[in-house]
């Protein structure tokens, strides 16, 4: 069981401020799940391996590099490009998203 000082400095740490109802409340609590933790560390593990993930997927990753699906050519970027409401030279205009102040 867990003393009023330590749990003084729990709440001290977590900067939380306890009525003393609450302090009782939260010894009780804290003391249960450190006595289960406790009894966790009872348990022999000795022969289990390290389990750093459970679903078995891997990253998978591709460099980032044209796929050349679609070769950019003038005519598909005047198709492009001609598409957009707004146009400036071979760009497209879009509303400013930062306000000048």
């Amino acid at each position: 069981m867990l003393s009023d000082k330590e749990v003084a400095h729990i709440a001290k740490l977590a900067r939380i401020e306890l009525k003393p109802a609450e302090k009782d409340g939260l010894k009780k609590d804290l003391s249960s799940i450190l006595d289960y933790i406790g009894k966790l560390n009872e348990a022999d593990t000795s022969s289990v391996q390290p389990l750093y993930q459970t679903t078995g997927l891997v990253n998978s990753t591709r460099s980032d590099e044209p796929r050349k699906e679609f070769p950019m050519t003038e005519k598909l970027n005047e198709l492009l490009i001609g598409q957009a409401p707004a146009k400036h030279d071979h760009f497209i205009k879009v509303r400013p998203v930062l306000n000048k102040k």
